[in-house]
C-alpha cells in the first residue's frame, strides 16, 4: 500500500486517469501552479537517479522536462494532506 506516502506517475499514454481507483486515492498533475514545490521534488529525485545511474531516460526527461511535466500525476492516499507530503519526505528521506 501507500500508506503517508506518494508516488509520480509518468502517464506517457494519457490513459492512467481512468485506470485508477478513484476510491482509494487521489490524483494531481504537477504542472500546476499550486504543484511547483512537487515539480522541484521531482526534478530533484530524477536528478540524482541520474547522477547515480546515467540513466539515457533519465537524461532525456531532464532534458525535456517542461514538456514531461504535464504527463506527470502526483499519487496519494486519499486520507493524506497533500500539503504535508513533502515535509514527512523532508523529514525522513528514503
Amino acid at each position: 500500500g501507500m500508506t503517508g506516502g506518494f508516488a509520480y506517475v509518468l502517464d506517457l499514454e494519457g490513459d492512467f486517469y481512468d485506470r485508477c481507483n478513484h476510491e482509494l486515492i487521489e490524483i494531481h498533475r504537477i504542472s500546476s501552479e499550486a504543484m511547483e514545490a512537487h515539480r522541484h521534488h521531482l526534478r530533484s529525485v530524477l536528478t540524482d537517479y541520474v547522477n547515480e545511474t546515467q540513466s539515457a531516460w533519465g537524461q532525456e526527461l531532464l532534458a525535456e522536462f517542461e514538456s514531461y511535466q504535464r504527463k506527470f500525476w502526483l499519487v496519494k492516499p486519499k486520507a493524506a494532506n497533500i500539503k504535508e507530503l513533502l515535509k514527512n519526505t523532508r523529514a525522513n528521506p528514503q
